[in-house]
């Protein structure tokens, strides 16, 4: 049986907080839809769960509510408060670490493996969201991962080759993961509104391509992607044995980076090594 709580609005209220424009914050009220979130990875009961940029807990009380042992990081201290009433309401689900996400070891603070879910502040969203899917270590110590992201950044995630959206962000989506878009959410739902639409993406990892270094594999994209209006031949030709590779494999130079499928990216990474 979980405790009754205090609304969330009057948990902001009583602790005299307001989202902060430098954190990128802003605070997601609806219970039922934070229920709905929570809900997306899966049976959370008595799983680890990371939770990044909590703010008054909204989320954070719904992955609790779903059983889930939560580690979040905040950097805000305003928050810490009404964080610490959810940890006394839910002894021993939650613990709560005051510092930055992007400086602190996720996988050596967890331990065992997690699952993240967050409602990302915007202004370091995407820049975690690459450090998760990065690395040669895989699979990785998280099982899966539910973002918000601003829904302009979910797209680019999901993105199918060929589309405005696709680029960079994609293919280190979808080469070694399982990248969906799972629910749309209005600026509504926020306090305050945000000037976008959000959407939550679910991302789960897969078996990584052999032969396949992701250090390789991130140097190409962000090459091919930087200058996306370029021809490869123009793009790459700053990756040594780059141009060779995209002959070796019969990927036309004349080509630009967003016409490539995942598929034949993660070839080239593949006959880059080869070349090395």
């Amino acid at each position: 049986m979980n405790p009754p709580l205090p609304p969330i609005r009057d948990v902001i209220n009583r602790h005299g907080l307001s989202a902060s424009k430098a954190l990128g914050q802003n605070f997601l009220l609806d219970e039922q839809l934070l229920d709905r979130i929570a809900a997306i990875p899966g049976d959370l009961a008595g799983h680890p769960v990371l939770e990044v940029g909590p703010g008054p807990g909204g989320l954070t009380r719904a992955i609790l509510r779903a059983g889930g042992k939560v580690t979040a990081i905040e950097m805000d201290r305003r928050c810490l408060p009404a964080l610490e009433e959810l940890s006394t309401a839910f002894p021993g689900q939650l613990s709560v670490i005051e510092g930055d996400a992007m400086k602190i070891d996720h996988a050596q603070t967890m331990g065992a493996p997690y699952a993240v879910i967050a409602n990302l502040p915007y202004n370091v969203g995407t820049a975690l969201f690459v450090r998760w899917l990065s690395g040669e270590q895989w699979p990785p110590q998280w099982t899966s991962l539910t973002l918000m992201f601003q829904l302009e950044v979910a797209q680019r995630i999901v993105a199918q080759p060929g589309t405005g959206a696709y680029g960079r962000l994609a293919v280190l989506a979808q080469w070694r993961s399982d990248a969906k878009l799972a629910m749309k959410v209005h600026r509504s739902a926020f306090t305050p509104p945000p000037k976008v639409m959000s959407a939550i993406v679910h991302v789960t990892p897969k078996a990584q391509p052999e032969g396949v270094s992701a250090r390789l594999l991130e140097r190409v994209t962000e090459a091919a992607f930087g200058q996306r209006r370029k021809m490869l031949r123009q793009s790459l030709k700053g990756v040594p044995h780059a141009l060779d590779a995209l002959d070796i494999v019969g990927i036309d130079p004349q080509r630009r980076a967003e016409t490539l499928s995942v598929d034949e990216f993660v070839v080239l990474a593949r006959t880059l090594g080869t070349l090395g």
